[in-house]
């Protein structure tokens, strides 16, 4: 109890003087350089509410932790008390001693969580923010709290008002999830902010590396790092501390004070109407302007709202570029030093008018809105691409499984198969090797048919040149003739139907070795295709017994062709043995008579005395008819 007692003591006077001191050193009333404090009220829509909360609770959060010596997440119920106790002071809320003494009854000398703690926050601090305070009071105090005990100040190459601008910058642009940290995007945006602010050039590689370093390490920065990495002039390289102060000054007036725009403008007087030159500052909803540019001596406000309009003015009374403002009940006139700054402060007057008639924010705080919400939509659809991801890879595991199954199924079909095929082929080589004897037997017996029938068509010839010459001999041998021309259709239909068959042969035996690739090709296929291949195997072999089975039937029909045609060149021998004895006669006929009638377009006989007067059927036909004529008169 004593050392609590003693612990509370030590806290509250450290509070009261950090108190007296910010009242003593005219925070009230800003220091030379300083804007003047921002006046926030919690009078606004429910989005503006719930964004100030979220803004205070990151300063508060700062503010316990520091209070967390021993960072066991649990600080003392006398510290919080303290605490509460200047947070209503700043917030200009009533502090209740009764409230806070009954909420921590229950066990008055425990350590208190934050979450403990931030019932009575919300309940009895947050709940009743109403009237305007200092926000930038407040956020002294908290940073007074936790900058002694996180921030090394001996290798800081910039001022502890410095240190606090980036601080208050870091809860800006944090997310709003604790501990604290800052992401490598609103890093990005902020330094971009401060290189250009100075004047300087951004070097894309550098933060590059170093954005792939924090994430290789797997963290984010805290505000304390940030505060280091500034200060320490790793992006800063070249600039010396008074262009670092005011790229920071720069920075946190637009994010954290919300200005828009600042500079120096002459402005006309109400009363006297003299010209004189003034410091404006133009934010959201106003328009300051001061004595000076250090915003010592506030001259006056100029109130905006979605009635207000600017628009240029002519040149008068000796005055350029002058612009005139628009507002509830009054208006005002203004110079600009040139045409530039004229345009410049016309369109961002005319985006803060189109802002409020819009109920949007400020345009830096719209944008930090748009950043998150497309990082929630990013880290939502990361999150349902890895659930995706854990499925196929669930999936897969499964099927390799089954892969694994069906590979050993595969392995033991495979095993069978091979010698059910090594017995398959060899009876396929078997028949191979007939096949190949009877094709050959075939070949052999075809040859020598030609050539009889090459002999046969030689004598023929000879005897149908004698014959032609024979013109008196015409009509008697016109039956014998038109026989054999029937002869003669009847052996070219026996050739066609002949030459059929051998291309059906051939077609077949093509396709018999086509199968006998394929079943080659098969053997080597992998073992995963066994299965099909067995299946197929089975088909080919079906489909060789149906081509062996054709190859049989064109056999029979060759040999039924060639008893045709064996038929024919009988009747072509008896034919020419009816025109033997014609020789002897025609030797003793002299000075012929030649018949000339249409011939047939094949090609012509030669004879001993010129061309033939008939083809060779027509002479077979001519020689049957004069045989017919020749047995009556014998």
């Amino acid at each position: 109890m004593v050392v609590h007692i003693f612990h509370t003591c030590i806290l509250f006077g450290f509070l009261m003087r950090c108190d007296t001191e910010s009242r003593g050193s005219g925070w009230a009333q800003p220091p030379r350089g300083v804007a003047e404090p921002r006046r926030l009220s919690a009078c606004g829509n429910t989005g503006s509410a719930m964004a100030l909360r979220a803004e205070l609770l990151k300063s508060i959060w700062h503010a316990f932790t520091a209070l967390d010596v021993d960072k066991s997440g649990k600080v003392s119920k006398s510290q919080l008390k303290v605490l509460s106790y200047n947070l209503c002071t700043l917030m200009k809320i009533p502090h209740d001693p009764v409230a806070l003494e009954e909420h921590f009854k229950d066990d008055d000398e425990g350590p208190v969580s934050n979450q403990g703690y931030m019932p009575y926050l919300n309940t009895f601090i947050l709940d009743k923010v109403k009237e305007e305070f200092d926000r930038q009071d407040f956020d002294r105090m908290c940073w007074t709290l936790c900058a002694r005990k996180n921030l090394d100040r001996s290798n800081l190459l910039i001022s502890d008002d410095d240190a606090f601008k980036i601080w208050c910058i870091f809860n800006f642009l944090c997310e709003d999830r604790y501990p604290l940290s800052i992401v490598s995007e609103e890093m990005e945006y902020f330094l971009r902010k401060l290189t250009d602010s100075m004047g300087g050039s951004w070097v894309e590689e550098r933060f590059e590396d170093y954005k792939l370093e924090l994430q290789t390490q797997g963290r984010s920065l805290s505000a304390w790092e940030l505060i280091t990495l500034v200060a320490s002039g790793h992006f800063s390289k070249g600039m010396d501390r008074q262009t670092l102060s005011m790229g920071i000054n720069e920075v946190y007036h637009e994010l954290i004070l919300d200005v828009l725009k600042q500079g120096y403008i002459m402005k006309k007087g109400h009363k006297r109407k003299n010209w004189t030159e003034r410091w404006f500052v133009l934010k959201p909803t106003s328009i300051s302007y001061y004595m000076g540019e250090d915003m010592a001596e506030k001259k006056g406000d100029i109130q905006l709202d979605g009635n207000c309009c600017v628009e240029p003015l002519p040149d008068k009374e000796g005055k350029k570029c002058l612009l005139f403002i628009k507002c509830a009940g009054k208006s005002y006139e203004i110079s600009a030093s040139d045409k530039k700054r004229k345009q410049e402060w016309i369109q961002a007057i005319q985006t803060c008018v189109s802002l409020l008639r819009l109920g949007l924010p400020a345009p830096h705080r719209e944008a930090r809105l748009r950043r998150r919400e497309q990082r929630g939509r990013l880290q939502a659809e990361q999150e349902d691409l890895e659930a995706r991801m854990k499925e196929l890879t669930a999936a897969n595991d499964t099927k390799q499984q089954e892969l694994e199954a069906m590979r050993k199924a595969l392995e033991e079909a495979a095993a069978r198969a091979a010698e059910e095929e090594r017995r398959r082929l060899q009876t396929q080589t078997e028949l191979q090797d007939r096949y190949r004897t009877d094709l050959e037997r075939e070949k052999t017996v075809r040859q020598q048919m030609e050539e009889q029938v090459a002999l046969k068509s030689s004598e023929l010839e000879q005897y149908l040149q004698r014959v032609r010459e024979l013109e008196d001999m015409y009509h008697r041998l016109e039956d014998a003739l038109e026989e054999e021309r029937a002869a003669r259709q009847d052996e070219e239909t026996v050739r066609r139907l002949q030459a059929r068959l051998l291309e059906e042969e051939s077609t077949k035996r093509e396709e018999l070795e086509k199968i006998h690739l394929r079943q080659q090709r098969a053997i080597s296929e992998t073992e995963a295709e066994k299965k099909e291949l067995e299946k197929e195997r089975r088909a080919k072999d079906s489909a060789l017994q149906d081509a062996m089975q054709q190859l049989e039937h064109l056999e029979s029909e060759r040999q039924g062709a060639l008893e045709q045609y064996q038929a024919v060149t009988k009747k072509l021998e008896d034919a020419a043995n009816n025109t033997r004895t014609w020789k002897h006669k025609v030797a003793e006929h002299e000075g012929l008579v030649r018949l000339i009638q249409p011939g047939n377009k094949g090609p012509q006989r030669i004879t001993n005395w010129g061309p033939a007067a008939f083809s060779e059927v027509e002479l077979s036909v001519r020689e049957k008819e004069w045989q017919d004529r020749k047995r009556p008169a014998q």
